[in-house]
């Protein structure tokens, strides 16, 4: 009963206010909508159209008298429980629906309206240092198109700020910059997250020799004429080109070549280091613009080394790493010391074609593993307590049926946490990128020189994380 006589005080307010104010109830909260089906229906319906413009508008209340007020209670009490407790309002007509040309002039006006928002004396005012920012964030290919905007955004790559601001952008995936076989002297460039093949061409190298890739740091890399002449040093992104000084010592022999950075960008400075099978080795400082021979591999290296164009080094943290299988292991440079050290690490069976790679300041192994007439690409991981090799992920083995019965070569073509793996028999010549954080294996278009009509066997490469400021 209590609950009664409280919803008969609700209503009799609610009528006291619709005597005060006419047929206009107060700006209120609106009062309680209960179920359809407790409202007085209308004497007289009107049309839809005739109601909505009858003035003033009608109001429906509850029929208190009624003998069903007990449910009216229960069902206005469930409804303030649950949320639902919704105040009576004026009826309104349903939006006429709009027909779909008026619908679309609606959004391309919208569309036209915004493009027109952008204000000179705004804009004008844009921080240049957030200005930069956007623009070093930007994808490599997109900075390009936009650097035939003005001569501003053309003079971007000498600017010191500008350069500043791409060294605090977080690096992303590595480029791969590649020779092919038929066309040794012009290399072709890929960038794994567009997957799409870049046709760079660098005027200032030979073209009377062939000038292979064989390091790379901070956005440069390294070239290396077949002759072990001559080194070079360009940005292909910003053609930055510098021939380094001739060297002392005259090496016939093959060499393996590593490349660091004095900091965190090349505005530090960069070191190059290029060792033989016989322990002579020599260090360029690019702050000194010279040679410099610290002198022989110490005693306690065995001799010779085992070393070509496919014993890429592995630099972590100023440290190059190589390969060499007498006796099995790797060889190591501290670039900042000059402190060689050798560890013996015996090669997993049955593998070939092995090659050194780093993810995160971690040592991995790529390598063909063939057994009998089955062949597959597996990874391992040093483990830095035992030197030991670890497997930690191979091939899929639908890819790897592919190689079955056949004799198949393998070539790294990077080896900076995302892999390049050339694989090639007389069947086939396949193309795949290994990326060691997230275990992915993808295939690699076929790279086709331009008006070309056959796609390209890469010969040899390395991988580089383009920089738009970095200066050879």
């Amino acid at each position: 009963m209590e609950g009664l006589a409280m919803l008969r005080q609700l209503i009799g307010q609610l009528q006291e206010l619709l005597e005060v104010y006419g047929s206009h109830p107060p700006l209120l909260p609106y009062p309680p909508d209960p179920p359809p089906h407790l409202l007085q229906p209308l004497q007289h319906p009107l049309p839809l159209s005739d109601l909505h413009s009858q003035q003033p508008q009608r109001w429906c209340f509850l029929n208190v008298d009624d003998g069903s007020t007990d449910d009216y209670y229960s069902l206005i009490m469930a409804a303030g429980k649950s949320g639902s407790f919704k105040m009576l309002e004026p009826y309104k007509p349903p939006a006429a629906k709009k027909s779909r040309k008026e619908r679309t002039r609606g959004k391309s006006s919208g569309t036209t309206n915004t493009s027109e928002v952008m204000e000179q004396q705004i804009w004008k005012d844009f921080p240049e240092d957030l200005f930069e920012a956007v623009i070093a964030r930007l994808p490599i290919a997109t900075f390009f198109r936009f650097r035939s905007v003005c001569r501003k955004w053309n003079s971007l790559l000498n600017s010191q700020s500008f350069s500043q601001h791409c060294a605090q952008v977080p690096q992303g995936n590595p480029w791969f910059y590649t020779i092919t076989h038929e066309n040794v002297n012009s290399g072709a460039m890929y960038d794994p997250s567009l997957k799409k093949w870049h046709h760079p061409t660098i005027s200032s190298l030979p073209s009377k020799m062939i000038v292979l890739p064989v390091a790379s740091a901070g956005g440069l890399i390294c070239f290396l004429d077949i002759g072990h002449r001559n080194f070079y040093i360009c940005n292909p992104l910003t053609q930055s080109f510098k021939e380094l000084p001739a060297r002392s010592v005259k090496v016939w022999s093959r060499v393996a070549v590593g490349m660091t950075l004095n900091g965190n960008s090349t505005c530090g400075g960069y070191k190059i280091l290029w060792v033989g099978c016989d322990g002579e080795f020599e260090v360029y400082d690019s702050v000194k613009n010279s040679w410099i021979r610290p002198g022989n591999m110490p005693s306690g290296i065995k001799l010779p080394l085992s070393l070509n164009f496919r014993s890429q080094a592995v630099a972590i943290d100023g440290t190059l790493y190589f390969m060499r299988s007498d006796p099995e292991g790797i060889v190591s440079y501290d670039m900042v010391t000059g402190i060689w050290k050798q560890y013996v690490v015996p090669t997993p069976l049955h593998l070939t074609d092995q090659t050194l790679a780093e993810c995160g300041g971690r040592i991995m192994l790529v390598g063909l593993l063939s057994k009998n007439a089955a062949t597959c690409v597996c990874i391992w991981e040093l483990q830095k307590m035992t030197l030991l090799w670890k497997e930690v992920d191979r091939m899929p083995n639908i890819w790897c049926l592919e190689f079955y019965g056949k004799h198949v070569r393998m070539t790294c073509l990077g080896n900076k946490g995302l892999l390049m793996l050339s694989l090639r028999s007389k069947q086939m010549n396949r193309l795949v990128t290994y990326n060691v954080s997230s275990r992915e294996w993808l295939k690699v278009p076929g790279c086709v020189v331009p008006r070309g009509r056959k796609r390209q066997w890469i010969a040899c490469g390395t991988a580089f994380h383009p920089c738009l400021t970095a200066i050879a």
